[in-house]
């Protein structure tokens, strides 16, 4: 079985778009596609300007960054401002196009994009007005270059925004495929990874740092990434600091999917900037779009769910509506009722909100009690679960390969179930909790999904978290575990979500420790993770899951 959140992490590595998608007439615009731009470093960067040949005058610029490159069809994503009344500028990640021995993803992105905007803001066509749009690594982008903002800068739109070290390449500090698999395709260029890689990896027991060797080569910013298994200094210096959120006074437009990857990255840049700046003229867009739809335009029918009328919004247009707000003086777009606007599941409805408080008016608490979401906590007791990392016969993961489906795959992990509920609510945020749990091993990897089992008995997949037990405290300090001792496990930087849950309806948890092929497996030795190998296994896992644990899942009720 696949991960599903491991596919939408695949597809947002694909920035890129098809020939057939870029079939305007050249003729229509000036278009420059060997620029130069000179950076202070002296690393000079690869970028294409199109303008529309009618276009006589000044006019303000909007910057695609990418870190990718897929020949001509590049060309689309300028070509796209020209067609709106914009200077369009694509430029590329220091080395790409030109010497890959300069490139370092994500590290020089705030300085090079400095120099990248005052070098266009001083160009005859540009009026020295600039704005950024984009997903996935363009969005980020975005955000290390506001650590210092160019005066130059009006304002920037990040779209499905990835969060290094902090949900890509590792989501709360659980490694994933992604980090081997993105640099090989989109960097390196390689022959594609065969289909069963993961599952030789998986069968032979390698440790994960060793995954490379299995393609012949070591793979330099794969194994660079696994030296930083904390959320340490090093991915933290790629976004801004405190201080710098304070000081990001620009006007932002971030979008993000349910089921986007890299929602949670995503969310928390809006909820840093407005922790750290109160005055934050920032605003979201949250609705059922995965990381495509998130930065593009949404698939009518998501993994099998039909998506609501009014949730059929595409990313790009909003964006154009958005820059025209902002560099044209035109209205702002209507769907930006106020700060936070997200689409409610099943209601064919969006809300619109103020700040992240106004989001719901309850919290719904569950106990995870003998199989059981209980409402009253209950007295002592614990569910049993064991896990033998030796046998590869089996995996245990989150995997639903859609969002609506018939039966639940326990998948070797622990089912717990509502009673149905009595009136209709509405799950509206990003769930939390805490587990408590005694272990024979000093570490373990915890899945955690939540489904909406409906009155017809399908199930309606919400969202899930993955993290790893001995940095839930702490992200960026490790604290191992005590075999033997009831420890307490948080559970947070959760996916938001909201869906009309309807009357008769029960909530259920699929709790689960990961072995699967596509992501690290914690063998719970206490070593540095990525370096454990099956002989680190030793005896199986056995966990008591205390029936104290509890989530808690934020609603609106009317």
């Amino acid at each position: 079985m696949k991960c599903l959140f491991y596919t939408l992490f695949i597809l947002m590595t694909h920035a890129g778009i098809s020939a057939q998608q870029s079939t305007k007439n050249d003729s229509l615009y000036i278009i420059r596609d060997s620029v130069s731009i000179p950076t202070r470093s002296g690393v000079d960067i690869a970028a294409v300007i199109v303008q529309k040949k009618n276009d006589t005058i000044p006019l303000p610029a909007i910057l695609f960054y990418t870190t990718y490159y897929q020949g001509k069809t590049d060309n689309y994503f300028a070509k796209i401002s020209a067609d709106r009344g914009y200077v369009g500028v694509l430029a590329y990640a220091r080395g790409i196009k030109t010497d890959l021995k300069h490139y370092a993803p994500y590290e020089h992105e705030a300085t090079d994009i400095y120099d990248i905007i005052a070098w266009i803001s001083k160009q005859p066509w540009c009026n020295g007005d600039v704005g950024m749009y984009g997903g996935s690594y363009t969005g980020f982008s975005q955000w290390s270059a506001v650590k210092n903002v160019h005066p130059a800068l009006k304002t920037i739109v990040p779209q499905v925004a990835v969060m290094p070290g902090f949900d890509v390449p590792m989501e709360n500090n659980v490694q994933m495929n992604l980090g081997l698999y993105w640099s090989h395709d989109n960097i390196y260029k390689r022959k594609p990874i065969r289909r069963s890689l993961p599952f030789e990896w998986f069968e032979n027991g390698i440790a994960f740092k060793d995954m490379d060797s299995l393609l012949g080569y070591k793979n330099a910013i794969f194994q660079k990434w696994l030296q930083h298994p904390a959320y340490d200094t090093y991915w933290q210096s790629m976004v801004p600091t405190a201080k710098e959120y304070g000081d990001i006074n620009i006007p932002v437009l971030s979008t993000t999917g349910y089921y986007d990857g890299s929602q949670i990255g995503a969310i928390q840049y809006f909820k840093l900037h407005n922790k750290y700046n109160k005055k934050a003229d920032h605003y979201i867009v949250i609705g059922p779009y995965d990381h495509w739809g998130g930065q593009r335009n949404p698939a009518k029918n998501l993994m099998g769910y039909e998506i609501d009328d009014v949730a059929n919004v595409s990313m790009v247009d909003l964006a154009y509506q958005w820059f025209d707000y902002i560099l044209k003086g035109a209205p702002k777009p209507e769907l930006l009722k106020n700060k936070i606007n997200y689409q409610v599941m099943g209601t064919n409805e969006w809300r619109h909100v103020s700040t992240m408080r106004d989001i719901n008016n309850d919290t719904l608490t569950f106990f995870l009690d003998h199989k059981n979401l209980s409402t009253s906590k209950p007295g002592k007791g614990f569910e049993k679960q064991m896990v033998d990392f030796k046998d590869r016969e089996n995996q245990n993961n989150y995997f639903t390969p859609e969002i609506i489906f018939d039966t639940l795959d326990a998948s070797n992990g622990l089912i717990y179930t509502s009673e149905p509920l009595e009136k209709d609510v509405v799950v509206n945020g990003s769930f939390s909790g805490h587990l408590f749990a005694t272990i024979n091993k000093k570490d373990i990897d915890i899945s955690l999904a939540i489904y909406e089992q409906m009155p017809d008995g399908k199930y309606f997949f919400l969202t899930r978290f993955v993290g790893r037990a001995s940095y839930a405290k702490d992200n960026s300090k490790r604290q191992l575990l005590q075999p033997g001792k009831k420890e307490n496990i948080p559970i947070s930087n959760t996916r938001f979500v909201s869906k009309k849950i309807s009357k008769g309806s029960r909530l259920v948890i699929l709790l689960n420790i990961n072995k699967h092929p596509f992501e690290v497996i914690n063998y719970g030795s206490g070593k540095p993770v990525p370096f454990e190998t099956i002989k680190d296994a030793g005896k199986p896992l056995q966990i008591k899951w205390h029936n104290d644990s509890f989530i808690k899942v934020p609603v609106w009720k009317d």
